[in-house]
C-alpha cells in the first residue's frame, strides 16, 4: 500500500436503478424495486473504488465484513447515491460507514470492512479447475438449523466491525491548540439509578434475582426492609446543596422505574399529586444544572415498545442491564430508546442524551452510538446527543470524552454523538447499598492522592460516578456525606475547576475536535461546525497589542486579564511566550486577528 486512506476519505457512486437491479420474483403484482444483494455488491464496489489511488499495482481489496439495514425500497427508474467514509484505517484492512439514498431518503446505512490483498494471495486461493464443492443433502430441518448457525455468524462477524467510529476530523494548524475551557479541568458527577420517588433497587432486586433463575448470590438480599421510596424531601436537600456548591453533572430519571408505573400516567403507591410534585421538583431544581437522562425505558425488565407491557421473557434476554442489545441493529435500539426518550418529554424534562442500564448496548457499540443520535434527535432535536456507558475507575486510559460518527462538518447539518467517560467508581456506595469507599477514593485527606487528584493533574474532565439509591443509603444518606467531604477538598486543593454537565462537556469536545483551524502569520481562522461558549486556545506568538476577534461583520478587541485563571469569554493573556485566547465562538466562520 502506498498509503494510508486518511479517516474521512469518500467513496461516492451513483446510479439509477435499472432492469438489473431489481429483485429477481417481481411478479404476480410485486413491484420491480432494488435488491438488497446487488445494492451490497455496489456499495462494495464504491468502498473498493475510493482505495484505487492508495494502493500499488499488485494490490487488490476484497469484502471482508458487511452489516447493512436496508431501509426503504427504490423503484425502477430511481437515482441513488451511495457515500463510503473511512471510518479505521489499519496495515491490512479499511472500515468504511455507508449511507444510501435515493431521491427522496436514506434508503440503506450501515458498516463494511475491506482487507487488502496481494493478487499472488488471491491466485493461490482458487479452487483447482473442475472441482465442486458438494453439499450434503439435507432435510428442512437440517436446513434451518444451518442457516441459523450462519445468521449467527452475521451477527458475530458484524460485532467485530470497530467498536468506536470517530468519523471526520478537520486539519487542524500545528502552531494552535484548543486547551480546555477557559484553561479549567472540567469537572462534575454522573448519578445513575435515580428516578421520581421509586427507590429502584428495593424493586430491581428481585426482578435480577429472578432473571438468573436464583443462582446468583449477589441478589440474595432483604430488599423488602428497605425503603420504598426516596423522598422529594431528600432530593430539594441534595439539589439546593448542590446548587450551593456550583456542583453540576447528570441526574438519571428511569421513566418506567422497574416496571412500577410510567411517569407519564402513573405510579401505584403513589397519588397522582405526589407524582406531578416529584417531577415539579427535577424540572425546577435539578434542571438547571443536571442533565437528565432515561436510563432505558425500567432499567430492568425489557418492554414491547408495541404493548407497553414487559416482555413475558424474564431470562437475561429480555432484561436490560444484559443481553436484549445483542445482535440488534441500530435502528431496532433507537425505536427502544426513543420510548424512554418519548416519556420524559411528555412529562416536560429535557434531555440531550441517554445512560446505559448495566450492559445495555456493551456488545453493540457502533449500534448504540448511531442509536444515541437517532433517538436523541428524533424526539429532542438536540444538536449534540451523548451517552454514558463506560467508566475507567484506576490506570492511565484516557477518560476523555469520545466524539464519534463524525460526518457533514462542512454543511448546515453536522452530526456527531459524545460518548461521555466516568473516572471513578461508586465509592460513594453501591446500587444495592454496599458500604461506601469514603472520600480517600476520590481525594486523600492530605489533599495530595486520590483518583480525582489524577485525572485532574493529567487534565483531563473528572466526572465522578455515583448510584443514587448509594447517596440515599436507606435514608442514612452516607453517600450524600461522603460526596459532601469531596466537594469540599476538591475546593481547597484545586482553583482551577470549572463544574460542568456532560451535555456542555460534549458540547466543548465535540468543538474542541471538529472544528477546522488554520493559521495564516497574524489571523487565526476558525470553520466550526458547532458554537461553543469559553472557546479557549493558545497560539504560538506573542502578541504585543490585545488580539481582535471578528465574527461576520463585528470585529471585538479583546479584553486582557492578568492571568490563564481569569480567562473569560472575549477575553486573553499572555503565557510566557504564547497567546491565550478565550472565545465565545460561533457556528460557522470566525478569525482572530494577533498583531
Amino acid at each position: 500500500m502506498k498509503s494510508r486512506p486518511r479517516i474521512g476519505t469518500v467513496g461516492e457512486l451513483k446510479f439509477t436503478v435499472a432492469q438489473e437491479h431489481v429483485i429477481d420474483f417481481a411478479t404476480g403484482g410485486m413491484p420491480a424495486v432494488l435488491s438488497t444483494p446487488r445494492l451490497v455488491a455496489l456499495i462494495e464496489r464504491t468502498a473498493r473504488e475510493s482505495l484505487y489511488s492508495f494502493l500499488d499495482d499488485n494490490e487488490r481489496t476484497v469484502g471482508a465484513e458487511i452489516e447493512i439495514r436496508h431501509l426503504a425500497p427504490t423503484p425502477l427508474g430511481q437515482p441513488v447515491t451511495i457515500v463510503a467514509r473511512v471510518i479505521g484505517a489499519e496495515a491490512r484492512s479499511v472500515d468504511f460507514q455507508f449511507e444510501v439514498r435515493d431521491a427522496h431518503e436514506v434508503i440503506a446505512r450501515g458498516l463494511h470492512k475491506t482487507r487488502r490483498r496481494h493478487r499472488r494471495e488471491l491466485r493461490e486461493t482458487r479452487r483447482p479447475q473442475g472441482r465442486l464443492n458438494r453439499f450434503p443433502r439435507m432435510n428442512r430441518r437440517q436446513f434451518l438449523h444451518h442457516g441459523a448457525l450462519a445468521g449467527a455468524a452475521l451477527v458475530a462477524g458484524a460485532s467485530r466491525l470497530p467498536a468506536q467510529v470517530p468519523g471526520e476530523r478537520p486539519p487542524r494548524a500545528p502552531e494552535v491548540t484548543v486547551l480546555n475551557p477557559r484553561n479549567r479541568v472540567p469537572v462534575g458527577l454522573i448519578i445513575d439509578d435515580s428516578t421520581c420517588l421509586v427507590n429502584l433497587n428495593r424493586f430491581t432486586m428481585p426482578q435480577f434475582d429472578t432473571a438468573f433463575a436464583g443462582a446468583a448470590q449477589v441478589y440474595k438480599r432483604d430488599w423488602r426492609a428497605w425503603p420504598v421510596e426516596i423522598p422529594d424531601s431528600f432530593v430539594r436537600k441534595f439539589g439546593e446543596w448542590c446548587a450551593g456548591q456550583g456542583v453540576k453533572g447528570k441526574y438519571s430519571i428511569v421513566p418506567y422505574p422497574a416496571c412500577v408505573g410510567r411517569l407519564d400516567r402513573m405510579l401505584p403507591g403513589w397519588t397522582q399529586n405526589e407524582l406531578k410534585d416529584s417531577i415539579g421538583l427535577v424540572r425546577e431544581l435539578m434542571v438547571p444544572n443536571w442533565d437528565i437522562h432515561p436510563e432505558m425505558a425500567t432499567h430492568s425488565r425489557v418492554i414491547d415498545t408495541k404493548t407497553g407491557h414487559p416482555y413475558p421473557d424474564h431470562s437475561l434476554r429480555f432484561m436490560e442491564n444484559w443481553e436484549w442489545t445483542t445482535g440488534r441493529s441500530a435502528d431496532e435500539i433507537a425505536n427502544y430508546l426513543a420510548y424512554a426518550l418519548q416519556i420524559l418529554k411528555n412529562i416536560g424534562l429535557p434531555c440531550e442524551g441517554v445512560t446505559t442500564p448495566g450492559g445495555f448496548g456493551k456488545k453493540a457499540r457502533p449500534q448504540m452510538a448511531q442509536a444515541t443520535f437517532q433517538a436523541v434527535r428524533d424526539v429532542f432535536g438536540a444538536e449534540i446527543p451523548n451517552y454514558f456507558t463506560d467508566l475507567h475507575d484506576e490506570g492511565d486510559a484516557s477518560v476523555a470524552p469520545l466524539v464519534l460518527n463524525a460526518s457533514g462538518l462542512d454543511g448546515p447539518d453536522p452530526r456527531c454523538v459524545v460518548q461521555v467517560v466516568g473516572c471513578t467508581g461508586d465509592w460513594t456506595g453501591g446500587w444495592d447499598n454496599t458500604p461506601t469507599a469514603g472520600a480517600d477514593k476520590f481525594i486523600t485527606g492530605d489533599l495530595q492522592g486520590g483518583r480525582m487528584v489524577e485525572v485532574i493533574q493529567r487534565g483531563e474532565p473528572a466526572m465522578m460516578f455515583a448510584h443514587w439509591t448509594g447517596i440515599y443509603w436507606n435514608g442514612q444518606e452516607l453517600g450524600f456525606k461522603v460526596f459532601q467531604e469531596v466537594v469540599r477538598r476538591l475546593h481547597a486543593r484545586f482553583d482551577n475547576l470549572v463544574w460542568m454537565k456532560p451535555s456542555e462537556v460534549s458540547r466543548y469536545w465535540a468543538a474542541k475536535e471538529l472544528t477546522k483551524v488554520e493559521r495564516n502569520g497574524g489571523t487565526v481562522k476558525f470553520q466550526a461546525p458547532y458554537a461553543c461558549p469559553d472557546f479557549t486556545v493558545r497560539i504560538s506568538a506573542r502578541t504585543q497589542g490585545p488580539p481582535r476577534f471578528r465574527s461576520g461583520a463585528d470585529t471585538t478587541p479583546l479584553e486582557e486579564t492578568a492571568t490563564p485563571l481569569k480567562l473569560k469569554p472575549g477575553s486573553w493573556c499572555r503565557d510566557g511566550e504564547t497567546t491565550l485566547a478565550c472565545l465565545g465562538l460561533p457556528k460557522g466562520f470566525s478569525q482572530l486577528e494577533i498583531s
